[in-house]
């Protein structure tokens, strides 16, 4: 009975939240604004407004859209984690905004093994996870991987546990999927050992943490099959876990050694969508793609639990995601703006659930 008490308040609250999420016509009225300024001006008549006009103070153009997005993005999941503070409904959001932070420490050292610049980077976080903006760009001010590591170890943050494990191979291989994989294992095992499945809260987060794993696999299988990765290193570079997709199959799509052959391996799976992408995304090897159409399925799914017990972590789990997705179309129309996309390609681009 405290459990439903709690929910009943926090959930009123998340759904006034979610009434101030943009609508459809919103985002068709930001595509068809010519320029960057002009969706600046249009996101002041938005509930980004008080963001957005702090951010003119130090910003312009595509910089102040992004600065405004991250805090806002930032505010509403900490006015989230405030509504849970203390109660069992709070360790599961945190697993789940958790994912976040693995996302974000992932960018940051890519970005640096790759040599982009801080900007670059900043401007593919989401701070939505226990690492905040300012955290996140201390971390990005480190010259390499190894000071993002020793930094974060300094913090006493866990992610640092697995990254400094696997460092000295990292460093001899100079392959960061190494850590990736590291980092995300970590990630996935912690939450798995915090769930059962005893409630429907923790089936709800036990059905995203699973999907995510199987849409994580995914990926990495499609790119160890592109890269002809040995079966016995790729297996050792999976995850335990996935609910849809176990070992034998994952192992299965490897063995096929194309991406036609791994997508036909899916047939049977929620994952058959994969199968109807354009011949030549097979051809060229195009692995973004198949990226995306899978983060595409991830946040419809996050999205879907809007739809579950209204007195659950259900309603929190979709507007984690819808809030996502919102601000993931923001940023698509406007960069986009700056490259000079077409209506049609910027449309083609959103996802609309």
């Amino acid at each position: 009975m405290v459990v439903r008490v709690e929910y009943d308040y926090v959930n009123a609250r998340i759904k006034g939240m979610k009434s101030r999420l943009l609508a459809p016509p919103v985002f068709e009225t930001l595509i068809l604004k010519p320029d960057v300024e002009s969706i600046i001006a249009e996101l002041e008549n938005t509930p980004y407004k008080q963001e957005i006009e702090r951010a003119t103070v130090q910003y312009s153009g595509i910089t102040c859209i992004e600065v405004a997005l991250r805090k806002d993005f930032t505010n509403a999941f900490r006015k989230i984690l405030g509504f849970m503070k203390g109660g069992e409904s709070e360790t599961y959001i945190k697993i789940l905004l958790s994912r976040w932070d693995i996302q974000n420490i992932k960018t940051i050292l890519r970005g640096k093994n790759i040599h982009m610049t801080s900007a670059e980077i900043v401007e593919c976080l989401v701070p939505a996870g226990q690492l905040d903006d300012t955290t996140l760009i201390e971390l990005i001010r480190q010259p390499d991987v190894k000071a993002i590591i020793d930094l974060l170890a300094t913090w006493g943050i866990d992610y640092a546990k697995p990254l400094t494990r696997n460092f000295k191979e990292y460093s001899e291989k100079r392959d960061l999927s190494i850590l990736e994989y590291a980092i995300d294992k970590f990630y996935y095992e912690n939450a798995l050992n915090k769930l059962g499945e005893d409630s429907y809260d923790d089936r709800i987060i036990l059905d995203m943490i699973t999907t995510e794993i199987d849409v994580t696999n995914i990926k990495n299988v499609l790119k160890m099959i592109r890269d002809k990765i040995n079966i016995e290193e790729a297996e050792g570079l999976l995850i335990n876990g996935g609910v849809k997709l176990n070992m034998e199959r994952l192992l299965a799509m490897i063995r096929t050694g194309t991406l036609e052959g791994a997508i036909k391996v899916l047939d049977a799976t929620p994952y058959k969508f994969l199968s109807e992408l354009p011949a030549d995304v097979f051809k060229t090897e195009k692995i973004s793609v198949f990226e995306k159409e899978l983060e595409k399925y991830l946040i419809k799914r996050g999205i879907s639990r809007f739809l579950g017990d209204p007195l659950s972590i259900a309603v929190a789990v979709g507007y984690v995601w819808a809030k996502y997705n919102e601000i993931t179309n923001i940023r698509i129309i406007a960069r986009c703006k700056t490259a000079d996309i077409t209506e049609k390609e910027i449309r083609e681009e959103l996802i609309y659930v």
